[in-house]
């Protein structure tokens, strides 16, 4: 049994688990959004929940696959589980086969269209794992993988697609390209050397900076326009501008010349959408 904990805690920091919480409270909201005041179902809520984790859980051990070698020769990442051995790559991809096998059973259980687009959401969130060998957009793929997650929770409550997910899904999209940016602050200097693309490394940490700002600026403005797309108490505004005052904390603590509170800063994005989703939920309750 202490061997089994041993391996359960290996894959638990392999996929950082406790950074479900990006995405799975807006899928959540959205989810909210789409039932209204009739409220989502404990059993669409159970496969909701059982998707996202598998599907991310996928993603992130498909990504460790991909950049064994690329974080083996990073100082910064050379002591994840692959690059120490604690995990196997057969160990690995057995558990990227498994994971996606859950995901498309939940998508399964929860409509045939999610069942149907299930393929593609997988397409996306591997093919991520590639971009930053060809492209400095690579972030804005990783906001697209996030962002198909409030998109898919519409559709696996109503069964089809309306306008409100998609500015939603774009929000979460620029909201987590604008993170993923500052956080690749870190290794610009390293991804110069071993000639892959970000926006720190190609445009340098202060520029890059700035147009995450500027990201995190548009997705507020997008939060705020699904205020208009759908019908919600006035308290959900409220919950945007705690968004907006969380991402403006996040930027401060951030310079070009000081990247020692990088990590402080990520974690805000955990607060970012644990209380967008608090306030969604009840905006969407009392409308």
């Amino acid at each position: 049994m202490r061997r089994l904990a041993g391996r359960i805690v290996a894959y638990g920091r392999m996929i950082r688990f406790p950074h479900s919480v990006f995405a799975l409270p807006f899928a959540l909201a959205a989810a909210a959004l789409a039932a209204g005041q009739s409220g989502i179902t404990v059993r669409q809520l159970v496969w909701i929940v059982v998707a996202m984790v598998a599907a991310r859980s996928a993603a992130m051990g498909f990504n460790r696959l991909v950049d064994h070698s690329i974080d083996a020769r990073n100082p910064r990442t050379a002591g994840r589980e692959l690059p120490r051995g604690v995990l196997s790559r057969r160990e690995v991809l057995a558990f990227v086969a498994l994971s996606s096998v859950v995901f498309v059973v939940a998508a399964g259980m929860l409509n045939t269209l999610c069942l149907a687009l299930s393929p593609v959401a997988l397409a996306i969130v591997f093919g991520y794992s590639y971009t930053k060998r060809v492209t400095s957009a690579s972030h804005l793929v990783l906001g697209l993988a996030l962002g198909v997650a409030p998109v898919g929770a519409w559709l696996a409550v109503r069964g089809r697609l309306e306008a409100a997910p998609l500015v939603l899904g774009l929000a979460v999209m620029l909201w987590v390209a604008g993170f993923d940016t500052l956080y690749a602050c870190q290794d610009a200097d390293f991804d110069r050397r071993e000639g892959l693309h970000s926006l720190p490394a190609r445009l340098g940490v202060a520029r890059a900076l700035l147009l995450a700002r500027g990201m995190h600026a548009l997705a507020v403005l997008l939060l705020s326009w699904v205020f208009w797309l759908a019908p919600l108490h006035p308290l959900y505004l409220v919950g945007v501008g705690g968004v907006a005052a969380l991402l403006t904390w996040e930027h401060s603590l951030v310079r070009a010349q000081d990247l020692s509170r990088v990590m402080h800063a990520f974690n805000l994005n955990g607060w970012v959408s644990l209380g967008y989703l608090v306030l969604t939920v009840a905006a969407a309750w009392l409308a």
